[in-house]
């Protein structure tokens, strides 16, 4: 959907945040695409002070120094885990909603790899033209750093339980974790 010209893609990481889009998208005059995943997830966005749904404007839920994990969707509540695991190993990540995967709020992707110099994407969507490709982009033309994503790798979905699916196609916590140390080990072997 990303490469659809004038397309607005989002991809909302719970209730509240999808109630917001759906009064949003409502209002707003052209084409677009909202992504809903299937599982029961835990609202994360009810505990940021003032928050609000702004078009292509991520919402930082953590700030860090060592990684920045960029997320949408259900993968948000993961990155968070992930993130709770890092600290456990003394790793401090950022943790980024981005709801808006087009446009892309570029400033942000852009200021994450300036305080950590590595990002770790984290979508349940195909690698290619999601995401992860969103925001190398956007580092490459702008910022470059180590980039590391976590998604389908060029592959097509399989029916299954949400769970069970997620472990197959390894976007859990874990995995996210594993990048994030991968992406860390890039940023001091470039230094």
């Amino acid at each position: 959907m990303r490469s659809i010209p004038g397309m607005v893609v989002l991809s909302p990481c719970d209730a509240n945040e999808t109630r917001l889009m759906t009064k949003a998208m409502a209002a707003y005059d052209g084409p677009c695409f909202m992504r809903l995943g299937r599982l029961d997830v835990e609202e994360c966005t009810n505990f940021v002070p003032g928050y609000r749904f702004e078009w292509g404007k991520a919402t930082e839920l953590y700030e860090g120094t060592d990684v920045t994990i960029i997320a949408t969707g259900l993968m948000v509540q993961e990155s968070l885990k992930a993130r709770e695991l890092l600290a456990q190993e003394g790793i401090s990540a950022a943790v980024l909603d981005m709801h808006t995967i087009k446009p892309l709020d570029r400033e942000a992707v852009i200021k994450a790899a300036e305080k950590t110099g590595c990002i770790v994407t984290a979508e349940d969507h195909n690698i290619y033209g999601g995401l992860g490709s969103a925001v190398a982009e956007a580092v490459a033309k702008n910022r470059p750093c180590p980039v590391e994503m976590i998604g389908l790798k060029d592959s097509f979905g399989t029916s299954g339980e949400p769970d069970e699916l997620a472990e197959h196609f390894q976007i859990t916590a874990p995995y996210i974790a594993e990048a994030a140390k991968r992406a860390i080990t890039r940023k001091e072997n470039l230094q």
